[in-house]
């Protein structure tokens, strides 16, 4: 899932106070899971945006709304007409969704409501972890499934590098060194000696590198 964390208010303030009314947009996907970009808790900046206004003497309104996912087309149907009729609109959903609301409203003004942080997973109740960075080719295969590209620290491809100590990572002691969990996760599958196996090196042009990224399905 793609995590975000909410700008502070007076960044999002400073944004959108020039406008006489704004829409406080959520998306209730990614976002809406670590509760930073869901419809309630769009709801809920609205009513302190509001409150702000009222405390600064400035003339703006906000209302709040929302759609399941502010990437695709479908999903905008029924807001549509609000939208249209918005000064402006403070996006909580990812980046992915401000840059296609961006374009799909090329006379509106879209702002970011989030910091999008990184692709992660939920170990536990409130706690997200970065697990991947979207490099283009996956390594997981032989890595039993846990990835250092996002997880390594110096994204070693043939690990551990010289600065692990009892299994954790030099730049903190509550890093997990990723190698380690490497070995330790081949070991219990019986596949140590894949450890032995060098990767060659990683084709970057399908990450970043190589500019931004599309995917056809060619049968469409």
């Amino acid at each position: 899932m793609i995590v975000g964390e909410q700008k502070p208010l007076d960044e999002i303030w400073e944004m959108v106070r020039e406008h006489a009314n704004v829409t406080v947009f959520g998306c209730n996907t990614c976002v809406a899971v670590c509760h930073q970009g869901g419809n309630k808790e769009a709801e809920v900046l609205a009513s302190l945006l509001n409150m702000k206004a009222t405390q600064e003497e400035v003339n703006v309104k906000f209302i709040d709304s929302g759609i399941e996912r502010q990437c695709e087309h479908e999903f905008f149907e029924k807001t549509q007409e609000l939208i249209e009729k918005s000064e402006a609109v403070l996006s909580l959903a990812c980046g992915i969704g401000v840059q296609f609301m961006a374009s799909k409203y090329p006379s509106t003004p879209i702002y970011p409501g989030l910091n999008t942080t990184f692709l992660g997973d939920v170990p536990e109740t409130a706690l997200f972890e970065e697990k991947c960075q979207a490099c283009g080719d996956c390594v997981l295969g032989k890595t039993a499934g846990v990835c250092p590209v996002s997880r390594c620290a110096k994204r070693v491809l043939n690990g551990p590098c010289g600065g692990s100590t009892t299994g954790k990572c030099e730049i903190s002691k509550d890093v997990d060194c990723a190698w380690q969990l490497i070995i330790n996760r081949l070991e219990a599958l019986g596949k140590l000696d894949d450890y032995e196996k060098l990767s060659s090196i990683k084709d970057w042009s399908k990450d970043r590198s190589g500019g931004p990224r599309s995917f056809t399905l060619e049968d469409f």
